[in-house]
């Protein structure tokens, strides 16, 4: 299983994953919205062992995670949040959903510094509860009633993303440590300067570029 970013040919097949398993359906500009706007943030999840008969087969996709950052928070602080997650019914329980959303959350704090990520799932979704809490560990923020267009609740959930940034920087501080001084001859000693192997160089303003090409040349004449 490959996971990779969203690119705007998938689209056509996300889009279908999402008729197959959702009922929250969106139209095909939507999906281009975020693919142009956050191509960061929204990646694909592709099955390598498919076949390809031709160079023209489409990927098999089979889960997607369409992800944006919020234009205009009303709290003031820069957020992500996840628009839609799908994975086909024939991938489920591997650990598909988790990676996709991992993925998305990363890229969130590595290219906008996101403090936390947001999403609101259906209060009978039991599945995807124990994904968002359990597994990944966001916190019930509130209940907005007739969220969705049928009427049903939503839960309103978040995870602070401080833990993924600790450890972008704990990354990045390990890069940056000194491994040693040089080592051989080089770097045990510093060899000494003998006076006759310096060469007095005449230096300033009155002296350019072509004057001292004339005296080279002059000199070798």
């Amino acid at each position: 299983m490959d996971i990779r970013r969203l690119e705007p040919r998938d689209i056509p097949l996300i889009q279908h994953a999402n008729l197959e398993n959702l009922p929250e359906n969106y139209f095909m500009k939507y999906y281009l919205y975020h693919a142009l706007s956050w191509p960061q943030l929204s990646y694909v999840a592709v099955d390598v062992s498919r076949p390809k008969k031709t160079p023209y087969d489409y990927p098999k996709i089979v889960g997607y995670v369409l992800a944006k950052m919020e234009e205009e928070p009303t709290d003031g602080v820069q957020h992500g949040h996840i628009t839609s997650l799908s994975v086909m019914r024939t991938h489920r329980r591997l650990g598909i959903a988790e990676k996709l959303m991992r993925q998305s959350q990363l890229a969130m704090v590595e290219t906008f510094g996101a403090q936390y990520v947001s999403l609101h799932v259906r209060v009978s979704n039991k599945a995807a509860i124990h994904l968002y809490t359990k597994t990944l560990g966001f916190d019930q923020d509130k209940t907005e009633s007739s969220y969705y267009a049928d009427g049903e609740d939503a839960y309103s959930m978040r995870l602070d993303l401080s833990t993924i940034r600790e450890q972008i920087r704990d990354a990045a501080d390990a890069e940056g440590v000194d491994e040693g001084e040089p080592v051989g001859e080089a770097g045990s000693k510093t060899l000494p300067v003998r006076e006759k192997d310096l060469k007095k160089v005449k230096v300033g303003r009155g002296l350019g570029v072509q004057a001292l090409v004339e005296k080279d040349e002059s000199k070798h004449s």
